[in-house]
């Protein structure tokens, strides 16, 4: 009877020892599976510049690769103003990265949210602030020298230009008025006398007429 009672003490104690193990081998399995499951930690965002534009960046290091969605909202005064895009990442221990494309301007706000079957279902903490410089700053245009300015052409002509314009050719001088005349009339030097052998001419033909009309009346009379 002795025997048997230990017997019975015995395997009822290895079966409480026996559950208390596999007890704390389930806990360590689930402990274990929690920590393998998708969870906000393994993801992060930043906002960057590709080149000279801006975009958000989300890494996911999810070792168990289950697929989540990632959709990225712009803040204003602490509400969402607009939605930027929403993409699928499946992580991995390298970690997976996503970009989208956001001409961010500095210091902009952006919540990141995360949906990843039944694990996840919040937003990275905490929201993603854009850098204080833009990624592509706009160049100062170089000042340029004025082109010389052509003075504009006086519509008065010059001391040389009017005086060459208004002189007379020299062919052209007038004559004095006696040469004048005398090309005219085809006179010369000469002109004094034949005019007084003219007039002396006159006379003596003058006279000789009076004195055949005197002598016709004396014969007349008689």
């Amino acid at each position: 009877m002795t025997v048997l009672s230990i017997s019975r003490r015995t395997v009822a104690r290895s079966v409480r020892a026996l559950g208390v193990v596999s007890a704390s081998a389930a806990l360590a399995i689930a402990a274990s599976g929690n920590a393998l499951a998708c969870n906000i930690s393994e993801f992060s965002a930043a906002a960057k510049c590709d080149g000279d534009k801006g975009v958000i960046t989300v890494t996911d290091v999810d070792p168990s690769g289950v697929p989540a969605t990632i959709t990225v909202y712009l803040q204003s005064n602490g509400a969402d103003a607009k939605m930027v895009g929403e993409q699928v990442v499946k992580g991995s221990r390298d970690g997976a990265t996503i970009s989208f494309s956001e001409e961010w301007k500095p210091k902009a706000e952006y919540r990141i949210h995360v949906k990843a079957g039944s694990y996840v279902d919040e937003d990275i903490k905490p929201n993603v602030v854009a850098p204080d410089t833009a990624c592509k700053t706009e160049s100062t245009p170089t000042p340029t020298e004025p082109a010389p300015t052509k003075p504009a052409e006086s519509a008065t002509p010059t001391p040389s230009e009017s005086e060459s314009e208004s002189a007379p050719p020299a062919d052209s001088a007038p004559s004095p008025a006696g040469d004048s005349n005398l090309a005219e009339t085809g006179a010369d030097s000469n002109t004094g006398l034949i005019a007084g052998i003219a007039a002396a001419l006159v006379a003596v033909g003058g006279g000789a007429v009076f004195f055949g009309l005197r002598r016709r009346g004396a014969n007349s009379n008689s």
